[in-house]
């Protein structure tokens, strides 16, 4: 078992396009269907897995581009320590006061020790927080080989 990082930054507008965000329906629209119907439907199938946008079930990052992983740890301490170096980098730019005072780091502690159990555990983690303008920022770190939530998924590393 082994862990990939993925982070995003972009406007709030983007990730609240929920189409782009979760894999199309497993078949198409059937036969006859409304032109515009068949059109998304290929358009969400096209873009879904290159699309850089989080997917709202974070397992499927792991069919995003290899491009995208930004670490791979073998180890859960490792991975969520990773993911404590995001946090404290971003926290200057969060929206929420409480979340920017980096002078009290114990609920970003908290946060990463939660991680290191949910990965130690074969479980994915993924946080994300409002920043400035309004932009939305997430980090994931998704366990891998297999996944717990989707198993069928292949390592994007092979």
């Amino acid at each position: 078992m082994h862990h990939h990082a993925y982070v995003w930054t972009g406007p709030k507008a983007s990730f609240d396009n929920e189409a782009l965000r979760r894999p199309p329906h497993p078949e198409p629209p059937p036969a006859g269907s409304k032109p515009e119907l068949i059109q998304r439907y290929r358009e969400v199938a096209a873009e879904f897995p290159t699309v850089d946008l989080p997917p709202l079930e974070t397992a499927y990052w792991l069919i995003k581009p290899r491009s995208l992983v930004r670490g791979t740890w073998g180890e859960a301490k490792e991975a969520a320590s990773w993911l404590g170096e995001q946090l404290a980098l971003y926290a200057p730019r969060f929206t929420s006061e409480v979340q920017r005072n980096t002078s009290r780091p114990a609920p970003l502690a908290r946060l990463v020790k939660y991680a290191a159990e949910r990965l130690e555990s074969g479980a994915d983690v993924s946080l994300g927080f409002y920043l400035e303008r309004p932009s939305y920022l997430s980090l994931a770190v998704v366990t891998c080989s297999p996944n717990h939530s989707k198993p069928e998924l292949q390592c994007p590393m092979r």
